[in-house]
């Protein structure tokens, strides 16, 4: 069992890899914290799981990691859409950490766009959520959303962190949305926003990024985690950040082929060590 002493200890929690791009915003910003990982690759993914699921399997997972790897963890950090969009208000019952989620970037992206015209790239679980519906004709009724659910670029991003070659012709076939005219999308040449709302998005920037060409911003929620983080470790817990960092560890639920894979990965984020939970 880890304890610390300064450093202020923060858990990223995710059914996958997708987190990685959170906790990287993290690092970024507060590198002085202690980060570690958590990742449910027995129950990934999450996109099409019950909410009864995903409340009782991450309530159990976090529990387990308080109880038996580090108790002092100040703030969690649920990196996923789908466990944030529906089990966010029930763990913040069950756990005395403050607990930070995500949401997709839809109002800074329509705050943002010159043409109104944007685009929003999630799982089909999230794309069909009434949660997701709300946040757009909350913050983006005056703007064009073009909306498209894939679970191939889930995938795509979990077999890149493993060191696969991912043929952009497959990132492709996943945006075609956005780039080919359609009853939807009736003026593609005008979009010139992309909401990533997958935590998993990120990981594939540079190359949804080249597809989509210069003219269109890519825009996630990682900063605004990292500084809602900030914001519970400085100015309400009143943590020191400016210690050095320790190296964190990240904990996987279930050893099966696809875990040596990702120890690379996982050490250029910043996790020196990667174990069962």
């Amino acid at each position: 069992m880890t304890q610390y002493k300064t450093a202020p200890a923060v858990l990223v929690f995710d059914s996958g890899v997708g987190g990685l791009s959170v906790s990287q915003h993290i690092r970024t910003l507060l590198p002085g914290a202690h980060l570690n990982y958590l990742f449910d690759n027995a129950g990934f993914p999450y996109g099409e799981k019950s909410e009864e699921y995903l409340l009782a399997r991450s309530s159990k997972l976090i529990g387990d990691y308080l109880q038996r790897r580090d108790p002092h963890t100040q703030v969690i950090v649920i990196a996923c859409n789908t466990a944030s969009t529906l089990v966010l208000p029930e763990l913040r019952k069950r756990f005395r950490q403050p607990i930070v989620g995500v949401v997709p970037a839809i109002k800074p992206a329509a705050a943002s766009s010159q043409s109104r015209y944007i685009g929003l790239l999630a799982t089909p679980g999230t794309i069909k959520r009434p949660y997701t519906r709300h946040l757009i004709s909350d913050f983006a009724d005056g703007c064009h959303v073009v909306t498209s659910g894939s679970r191939q670029l889930v995938t795509l991003a979990e077999a890149k962190l493993r060191g696969e070659t991912i043929a952009a012709s497959n990132v492709r076939a996943c945006l075609e949305k956005f780039l080919l005219p359609s009853p939807a999308n009736p003026k593609p040449d005008t979009l010139d926003t992309l909401v990533l709302a997958c935590t998993h998005f990120p990981l594939l920037r540079s190359e949804i990024s080249e597809l989509l060409g210069p003219g269109v911003t890519l825009m996630d929620s990682g900063e605004a985690i990292a500084r809602r983080v900030a914001y519970w470790l400085i100015d309400e817990l009143k943590l020191n950040t400016d210690s050095p960092a320790h190296p964190g560890s990240a904990y996987y639920t279930q050893s099966d082929g696809t875990i040596e894979p990702l120890r690379p990965a996982f050490t250029g984020h910043g996790y020196a060590t990667l174990r069962l939970l």
